[in-house]
């Protein structure tokens, strides 16, 4: 891949990097030892419900926030915000009681730095072609997510929760301080008409009308429901079926970050403008097969191949479809859409959360993992039919009227 000359883009591709890695690094023990003091699927449910239920309860909030003042501003005080979020929960890592309710404050400032960052990528990225500057900002990303799992095993392995989230503090102290440095502005006078009020559901009321979109986004949260059954899946398949401990965890969460990396640096720039949603819906399919793999595998370097395969489709998927955003959203809703897709997309995950402790306690953590790779790929299938038939349909009208 070549690297963009952007500057901006650079800098805010680097800072999405290294908060991705301070966020795994800091997340992996702390789901660890949550499941280490307390046994219970429910409770390291609780800790993922806490972080995303603010992204979705708060997305309308979040994405006016993000319309309304000036993202690169707004990225920094966040990204100060939420450091000092993260020392606070090294402080009390025992008390469960009080790490959710931090966690959940930190799941409402990830709802308005990550639309406040998307929708900075344009302004950022200058001249450079949208796909390309979202291939960069999903490939820095896979490199954080890379290597946070894996020094976040080791780190929670070692009992080193406290240092994960120092380090995770300092990541968000890097974020601002690349923020500051950003030239590039998104000003809420350049995207808003004067006197126009600022409606928070207009984000996502602008993805539910275009069909395109509608069928895209809407096929990849319906997955999202299924597939995020594995985040409760995968610790106790790693630990209590294959028996490969917290390092074991640390590198199928690698395996599939490393996947992402592959699939967000190569395949996102050839793939045609037209093809965009196809290739999106496709990619959906082939994450959901790669877990089926992983499933059915019966040791660890088998359940590897099957993360990393699933994860080149989710990295290739998640730039398609905030490429598909770009060019579709006017400059205008664009904080609001993202804040839409990502509270629309964290709600799924949180009813797959409440779903996944069900089917893992009844059924095991096996048949937990195979469901949420068979789901999405079924899913993914139907509205990839559906469109394709779609489009057959209005290439055949044009020709006839034409």
């Amino acid at each position: 891949m070549t690297i963009p000359r952007s500057r901006d883009l650079r800098l805010l591709a680097g800072a999405a990097g290294v908060s991705a890695l301070g966020d795994f690094l800091a997340l992996i023990p702390l789901v660890l030892h949550v499941q280490e003091r307390t046994g219970s699927t429910f409770a390291v449910s609780a800790v993922f419900f806490a972080l995303w239920a603010p992204v979705v309860l708060g997305a309308g909030l979040a994405g006016t926030i993000v319309d309304s003042f000036e993202n690169r501003a707004l990225l920094v005080g966040v990204s100060f915000a939420q450091a000092a979020i993260a020392v606070a929960l090294a402080l009390c890592v025992n008390a469960l009681w009080a790490v959710l309710p931090l966690v959940a404050l930190l799941g409402f400032t990830v709802a308005v730095s990550q639309p406040a960052e998307f929708a900075l990528v344009p302004a950022a990225a200058g001249d450079v072609e949208i796909a390309r500057a979202n291939g960069l900002m999903e490939t820095v990303r896979a490199v954080g997510f890379t290597a946070g799992p894996l020094l976040g095993g080791v780190l929670g392995a070692a009992g080193m929760l406290r240092l994960a989230l120092a380090i995770d503090a300092l990541s968000f102290v890097a974020v601002g301080f690349a923020g500051l440095a950003l030239r590039a502005r998104r000003r809420p006078a350049a995207a808003t008409a004067p006197g126009e009020r600022i409606r928070a559901r207009a984000g996502f009321a602008f993805l539910v009308h275009d069909r395109a979109l509608a069928l895209t986004l809407g096929g990849a949260i319906a997955a999202l429901t299924v597939f995020t059954i594995s985040v409760t899946a995968e610790p106790f398949f790693v630990t209590d079926v294959l028996g490969a401990g917290s390092f074991g965890y640390g590198l199928l969460i690698t395996a599939w970050t490393l996947g992402m990396l592959i699939g967000a640096a190569g395949l996102p720039q050839r793939v045609p403008a037209a093809a965009v949603a196809v290739a999106a819906l496709t990619a959906i399919v082939a994450q959901g097969l790669g877990l089926v793999v992983a499933a059915l595998a019966p040791v660890l370097w088998t359940a590897l191949l099957g993360f990393a395969f699933g994860g080149v489709a989710h990295g290739l998927k998640n730039v398609l479809l905030r490429t598909l955003i770009h060019e579709r959203v006017p400059e205008a809703l664009r904080g609001r859409a993202f804040a839409a897709y990502n509270g629309a997309r964290n709600g799924a995950e949180l009813g797959a959360l409440a779903l996944g402790g069900l089917v893992v306690g009844a059924f095991g953590a096996r048949t937990g993992l195979l469901v949420s790779g068979l789901g999405p790929a079924a899913i993914g299938l139907t509205c990839l039919l559906y469109l394709t038939t779609t489009l057959q349909r209005r290439t055949f009208h044009a020709r006839v009227q034409g």
